[in-house]
């Protein structure tokens, strides 16, 4: 049975700390934002970014929408701050909650994320870290909504396939879709899978993801090549939507890459109007055909656009506005 929590948590640093009554109102926010129909404002609100490591989309999604609300964004990069390096890294969230609204942290560690929450008496975003991307399936989920919309579905009748690493940002995707009510098919090579705790989550909602060999069967969707069918398989036609990623994160070996042939998303896989997302960046001849990116199919322009107003959704909900 799904939870119907109506309160919204004080931070997010998992995607599961929403529950599907949250969500979809987060969600409703971020398309109201996006139309230029919500009102709330976080004028002099000052939010803190902690980033230690790079970024292109999210750090310029939050600085552009912090600032569109009226708030003023201050980043601090890894050079900037002693995160965790001559001090512990509670005082330096304590510090920080003293003198800011917000925190926006974009961590190598898990761990410190939970940590600066623990410690910082305002409300803590994850920006990414080894094992969540919650920020990502918020602008995912917004992305299939609006591809719904225009086939006149609702997001809970949405088939999505991913193909490629069970990442973090996957990890997060498999929660998110299992929150929304969106079928999920899943093909990734032996030994690089969505962990089990992921998947064990989101059978807890009721929405465990199918898991197949190959790209070309969880595009299809319908039995697994074992002929089996998880409890949650209740559609049998074919995805509307791939979504793939980089094959190697940030810190990560090239050694896993012969693991991943035959995994590469490209035209054919995308024959039938199915759409390609992507979190970007990508890494174009690898995971992603420059082809399949540039195709009419393509909506990672229409997905990466989304990370603004859904973090800008997000940050109204966490500062109470």
């Amino acid at each position: 049975m799904h939870d119907t929590t109506t309160t919204f948590p004080t931070d997010l640093l998992t995607i599961d700390q929403l529950s599907p009554t949250t969500l979809s109102r987060l969600l409703d926010r971020a398309a109201a934002v996006k139309a230029g129909e919500e009102p709330a404002r976080i004028d002099d609100r000052t939010v803190a970014m902690v980033f230690e490591k790079p970024s292109t989309r999210t750090r310029t999604s939050f600085e552009a929408g912090v600032s569109e609300l009226g708030g003023h964004p201050t980043f601090l990069g890894q050079d900037d701050i002693h995160l965790g390096h001559g001090e512990p890294l509670k005082d330096t969230a304590r510090a920080l909650a003293g003198y800011v609204d917000a925190i926006v942290a974009r961590l190598n560690s898990h761990d410190d994320l939970v940590e600066m929450a623990e410690y910082a008496d305002v409300p803590v975003v994850n920006a990414l870290t080894d094992e969540a991307h919650p920020c990502q399936t918020l602008a995912d989920l917004l992305t299939l909504r609006e591809l719904a919309a225009d086939c006149g579905k609702d997001l809970d009748e949405v088939t999505l396939a991913w193909v490629g690493d069970g990442n973090n940002v996957a990890r997060s995707l498999v929660i998110g879709c299992a929150l929304a009510g969106v079928d999920l098919h899943i093909a990734t090579p032996e030994g690089y899978g969505v962990d089990d705790e992921a998947l064990a989550a989101a059978a807890s909602l009721g929405g465990e993801p199918t898991c197949y060999d190959s790209p070309e069967a969880a595009v299809a969707g319908g039995e697994r090549t074992d002929g089996s069918r998880s409890s949650s398989d209740h559609r049998s036609d074919g995805a509307d939507a791939v979504y793939t990623d980089v094959w190697v994160s940030m810190g990560e070996s090239e050694e896993k890459l012969p693991a991943f042939e035959g995994f590469q998303v490209d035209e054919e896989l995308l024959a039938g109007g199915v759409k390609l997302l992507h979190c970007l960046p990508a890494e174009r001849g690898r995971e992603v055909t420059d082809g399949a990116l540039e195709s009419e199919n393509s909506v990672v322009w229409q997905q990466a656009g989304n990370r603004k107003p859904t973090q800008q959704a997000l940050l109204l909900e966490l500062l109470g506005e």
